[in-house]
């Protein structure tokens, strides 16, 4: 994403002088904590319940409880509904496509910064990191990439089936099991 093609931005370094790029505008319009602020944005920190990873902006024991009762427990539909950033809430996007353009790259860029944080935080599981263009606007949202549960009225897949033992025969002997003497 090419920060001087989002209006605003551009302008402003065009008026400025050819020298001055994207962070000579953070230079002059952002202080120490705007600047806290984004790092937090790009490298947010997660909490875990209950089997799900949260963004911890998003927790709240209260809020997951009853998020945890509508939704039986299912901890992907969990992570589904409770970790989103909806960017399109908190940045003034102005209408036209160069800058609806540049929110869905922000987007982009931010669920690229949060994979490798989920990364690194629980380098054990999995996520699907995503950035959506919602009819509102643009959404990061992430869960734990879990395998696929097979219906329950289904019996599970041969290659899940616990092994069936036959029993030993005269004229069959299986070597793994000990023989009691």
């Amino acid at each position: 994403m090419d920060p001087t093609s989002i209006p605003g931005l551009s302008e402003w370094t065009q008026a400025a002088g050819d020298t001055t790029d994207y962070l000579d505008y953070l230079a002059q319009n952002v202080g120490l904590g705007g600047w806290a602020a984004f790092a937090r944005v790009f490298m947010p920190r997660f909490v875990e319940v209950e089997g799900c990873v949260l963004w911890d902006r998003v927790y709240d024991p209260g809020n997951f409880q009853d998020w945890h009762e509508r939704l039986q427990g299912d901890s992907r539909a969990i992570e589904a509904t409770l970790n989103q950033f909806r960017l399109w809430l908190y940045v003034d996007i102005s209408e036209g496509p160069a800058s609806e353009a540049g929110a869905v790259a922000l987007a982009e860029q931010i669920s690229v910064s949060w994979r490798r944080c989920l990364r690194e935080a629980f380098p054990d599981r999995t996520f699907e990191v995503t950035a959506s263009n919602s009819e509102d606007g643009p959404v990061v949202s992430f869960v734990t990439a879990r395998a696929p549960l097979p219906p329950r009225d289904c019996p599970p897949p041969a290659d899940r089936l616990p092994p069936n033992p036959r029993p030993a025969s005269a004229s069959t002997v299986n070597a793994d099991i000990p023989r009691s003497r």
